[in-house]
């Protein structure tokens, strides 16, 4: 029973977590990411500098940043396995709102540990101290608590003993999982307390895999056979769930079409035939078109977001029916579905049993391989549009796409550039496709292709990055450096808010807010200005170079083909910068997404956009 710090109780603790499933050990933490100062330096900073081989520690330099690897390693794993992410109270406290709400909504797993004001309160109001005239127990932490799956504050040592295994449940637990905050005053992380052996000996967690109800497995079978157009939509659980096998033999066995969603894409590789692609506002019409007319549609692993429902209009066939197989049943309850609450991996292989002898019609197997060609031929199109005097979105991530290996990663997270790759990006493996998309968090780019590199160092990680994110959070380029962790970074340049813009632009309101341009006349650009107007002289490029990357100028596709092979060479981060038209965009499909317009307004461009509005929500 030694005597140590709760700060090294906690460091020890974490140190002998471990989680297995179907018989795979593993440890669950790989180590701690960590800003320091007065609230955490002496206690979690000292823990981590006695104990270096117990936790490896990490130096972030953005705490926002330092969740997002986090979150990027723990998908990568599959939600096996994490890092911890430790602060000051105050400014970096608050610093990792952003990045806890990113994990909790996309259901990733990351531990926060931000220092807090004295338990003591000896010396209230200490440094960055928040004072509340009607509360004395409140500090900046609390901001985390509607942003965490789990918040605790630990006020006395002995806590950690109940505190640190409630944390783990909720980390490893698949329905879950997110954000898991112990907030630790800086003068109890240092207090001293006779902790058990058994609270620092290895303990393992095991992750199961929940099996459906029978009866209800019964029921969705029969449904399955009845069904004339059924559907597939793959999310994230499929992946996470490692249901891609499963998912691949039941569609050749029943012959039924598979769109995806975001998280889910790689679910099937791109040139299987019943692969329809992506599903949705951001979607193809291959999948687009098969699920206007669809009568059962099988969820699998997804929360039904209004991206993937089309804003509830893809689902066109006024008699659908739903089955969702979700290990979390709030997600397996909606649109009113049978709720197969279980594994994915074990789902299918026990509906494939209960089904067998099943096929859909041949014509409709034939239909969705149709569909498959055709929209391969149309990504073939938008990869060499030959767009002049700038190359088009599409053709940068065709010329990436080109140059990746089946196994290599293709990071991105918002701004125009996650619906093109949704639509585009042609998968070939489960973990080729990492893009954030339930929060939709610019700056996640860069940071998270860190954490994707450190899960997978064997493949190369690209990420995509618009100057709009790259400008909010470029920091973890030097992480990258320091760590030898080589990201081949693709920075595209439209100078301004590309996504944004042409939403301005459907809405009636020109662009307004998202060039980047000098104000002339009280105004910052719109669409309609003069385009010659002199843009803004910031250099993307340069900057990167600055924080140590190398950098390769690319001013038109072949140079960037050209670029990305050259890239392959280095054994440290490059930056490939290229600039393209922010007005070539790629069509949407068959789809819309609802973004309500002004319903009263003085801009004739926007009442025109109102009657357009209500036409689509009437007619959808």
């Amino acid at each position: 029973m030694p005597r140590i710090t709760a700060a090294q109780a906690l460091i020890r603790f974490l140190a002998a977590q471990h989680v297995e499933r179907d018989g795979v050990e593993r440890r669950f933490f790989a180590g701690c990411f960590g800003i320091f100062g007065h609230g955490n330096v002496a206690g979690i900073g000292e823990a981590l500098y006695q104990y270096p081989d117990l936790l490896t520690y990490y130096q972030a330099r953005n705490e926002q940043a330092m969740v997002h690897t986090a979150v990027g390693f723990a998908r990568t794993k599959n939600r096996l396995a994490t890092l911890a992410c430790t602060t000051s109270i105050g400014p970096g406290a608050t610093n990792l709102v952003t990045g806890a709400a990113l994990a909790t909504v996309n259901r990733l797993p990351v531990l926060l540990l931000p220092g807090d004001v004295f338990a003591s309160r000896r010396p209230d109001p200490v440094l960055q101290q928040l004072e509340v005239p009607a509360r004395g127990d409140v500090s900046v932490n609390d901001a985390l608590q509607p942003v965490s799956r789990y918040f605790d504050r630990i006020e006395r040592p002995e806590q950690v003993l109940a505190a640190a295994p409630a944390a783990m449940r909720v980390l490893v637990n698949q329905a879950e999982t997110g954000a898991a905050t112990l907030a630790f005053p800086q003068d109890v992380q240092v207090e001293a307390y006779d902790y058990p052996d058994e609270f620092l000996a290895k303990r393992v967690w095991h992750v199961t895999r929940p099996e459906p109800d029978s009866g209800l497995l019964t029921e969705a079978a029969s449904l399955i056979r009845s069904a004339k157009r059924p559907l597939i939509v793959a999310g994230g659980g499929v992946i996470y769930s490692e249901a891609t096998d499963a998912l691949r033999a039941f569609a050749e066995q029943t012959g039924i079409p598979v769109a995806e969603t975001q998280a889910g894409k790689g679910s099937l590789p791109y040139d299987q035939p019943a692969s329809l692609g992506a599903i949705g506002a951001t979607g193809t019409f291959a999948a687009n078109r098969v699920a206007a007319e669809a009568d059962v549609v099988i969820g699998i692993g997804t929360r039904w977001s209004d991206f993937t429902t089309a804003s509830r209009t893809a689902f066109r066939n006024p008699d659908v029916r739903f089955i969702n197989i979700n290990v979390a049943d709030f997600d397996a309850a909606k649109l009113d579905g049978i709720a197969l609450v279980a594994d994915a991996r074990v789902t299918l292989e026990r509906l494939a049993a209960a089904v067998e002898g099943h096929q859909v019609e041949p014509e409709y197997r034939e239909l969705a391989a149709r569909l498959n060609m055709e929209w391969d031929e149309e990504v073939t199109r938008l990869y060499a549009l030959g767009h002049d005097p700038l190359p088009a979105q599409s053709e940068v991530i065709g010329a990436v796409n080109d140059a990746a290996r089946p196994t290599d990663v293709v990071v991105c997270a918002a701004g125009s550039m996650p619906g093109d790759l949704h639509k585009l990006w042609r998968t070939r493996d489960p973990k080729g496709y990492h893009v954030e998309y339930g929060y939709s968090c610019m700056g996640y780019e860069i940071a998270g292709g860190l954490g994707v590199k450190m899960a997978a160092p064997e493949r190369e990680v690209y990420v995509m990055v618009g100057d709009g994110s790259y400008l909010m959070l470029s920091s973890e380029i030097v992480t990258s450096i320091q760590e030898g962790l080589k990201l081949t970074i693709v920075l595209v340049d439209n100078h301004g808010f590309s996504s944004i813009g042409s939403l301005s632009r459907s809405l009636g309101t020109d662009g307004f807010g998202t060039q980047y341009r000098y104000r002339q006349n009280g105004s910052l650009g719109l669409d309609t200005d003069d385009p010659t107007k002199p843009l803004l002289p910031v250099d993307l490029a340069a900057n990167a170079e600055s924080l140590g990357a190398k950098v390769i100028r690319c001013r038109s596709i072949d140079e960037l083909r050209a670029g990305l092979e050259a890239a392959k060479a280095e054994d440290s981060t490059v930056v490939l910068a290229i600039e393209v038209d922010r007005y070539a965009g790629v069509p949407d499909y068959d789809s819309w997404w609802d973004v309500p317009v002004a319903e009263v307004s003085e801009v004739e461009a926007v009442q025109a956009a109102r009657v357009a509005y209500e036409q689509a929500r009437t007619s959808s």
